[in-house]
């Protein structure tokens, strides 16, 4: 949870001060000053998310692995070459891209540990920032070093503040201008769209920053080269981009970015991923975003009219036939959405949607997820 503009913080500095304080002041012996200050503050309000805390003579914030992480990789950072230099020197040595991609991965690792508060240090001490410059060096070439930067970097995007530091260091720009350079290396692809959902998720900004930069544009041209629906994050960030999900936000724009994807034919290329069927890892990440997408009649008239209803038909009855309730959920949820359009329902019938759907009822009595569907369908 993102903290809030009322929430009372505290520097590393002032935490530390205060903690030596309580040593010198008033004879506290270390432990005891440490808890003194965390409860102290804590009862005032204070967020101590971020706060490295140490016992003075025991520790200190350089003994923290996130804090010794981002510390060797501002080094390593600080050593990039640009164009101006020589050839020969220009970007990072191979032992420093090695060097990176550990520290990364380790920083990653960290920051992924629920409840231990890494993320929250990582970030108050830089590492979106430093994370993002990482990025923007790494754009032409070094494939391996640059998935483990923006593995990291969806990482570190787990709040408000960390996604407002991500749009203020040209994040969006950054990850968008990777993936136009990289449309055909799907490690890259799937790295830089989870980038785009954890940055988008809550944030109507970020999502703005998104569409304009076009990124309608990159999703279709992906979609169209990637024949196999191999890339799961990209389905991701549809659903994102096209959640009204920011609370500060009384009248989203997540509408008309609905007909913009609309426009261009993505509707008809998340058709096409469907047609794969349940042996795609991404078939109910596809059928969600559709189900994003399809906002309005018109919308869902044309996804029937690109074979749509035939394809979710085909997998709902495929899910019934391999006993797949996760499937089978989302498809018959996609089912009920594009069911809005008085044509469409009338086209559903005329396909034995009813009779295909009391059937896969009876394979999942249990599911009320999925009985609602012939409910739905007989009032």
């Amino acid at each position: 949870m993102g903290t809030s503009k009322n929430v009372r913080t505290i520097s590393q500095e002032a935490f530390d001060e205060f903690v030596r304080e309580n040593v010198d002041d008033l004879g506290m012996d270390p432990a005891e000053a440490l808890q003194d200050a965390i409860e102290t503050l804590t009862l005032q309000g204070v967020d101590l998310s971020g706060i490295i805390t140490c016992i003075p003579g025991v520790s200190s914030v350089k003994d923290n692995p996130v804090f010794q992480s981002l510390d060797a990789l501002k080094e390593i950072n600080s050593k990039y070459r640009d164009g101006d230099d020589e050839p020969s020197t220009t970007g990072f040595s191979e032992k420093d891209l090695d060097d990176m991609v550990s520290l990364l991965d380790k920083l990653s690792e960290l920051c992924s540990i629920e409840g231990s508060g890494n993320v929250s240090i990582a970030t108050r001490n830089g590492g979106v920032e430093l994370v993002c410059s990482i990025c923007s060096k790494l754009q032409n070439g070094h494939g391996r070093s640059l998935v483990s930067a923006l593995k990291t970097l969806t990482s570190l995007l787990h709040d408000f503040q960390s996604r407002e530091t991500f749009q203020k260091s040209s994040g969006p720009k950054i990850v968008v201008d990777i993936l136009n350079s990289n449309v055909q290396n799907i490690s890259i692809l799937n790295n830089g769209f989870s980038i785009v959902a954890a940055a988008a998720t809550g944030n109507e900004i970020l999502k703005e920053s998104f569409m304009d930069l076009k990124i309608e544009q990159l999703l279709i041209q992906i979609m169209r080269a990637q024949s196999k629906g191999n890339i799961q994050s990209l389905y991701d960030a549809i659903r994102i981009l096209l959640t009204p999900d920011d609370n500060r936000v009384v009248a989203s724009q997540v509408y008309g970015y609905a007909r913009k994807f609309a426009e261009i034919g993505i509707p008809g290329a998340l058709v096409e991923a469907l047609s794969e069927g349940l042996s795609s890892p991404s078939l109910v990440s596809a059928s969600i975003a559709l189900k994003a997408v399809a906002v309005n009649d018109e919308i869902c008239r044309s996804i029937a009219e690109n074979d749509g209803i035939d394809a979710i038909l085909q997998c709902i009855d495929d899910s019934g036939e391999q006993n797949n309730k996760t499937v089978a959920r989302a498809f018959c949820s996609l089912l009920s959405k594009l069911a809005g359009s008085d044509v469409n329902k009338t086209t559903i019938v005329q396909k034995r949607g009813m009779d295909r759907l009391m059937k896969l009822s009876c394979r999942f009595p249990d599911d009320p997820s999925v009985l609602q569907e012939p409910s739905y369908w007989a009032s």
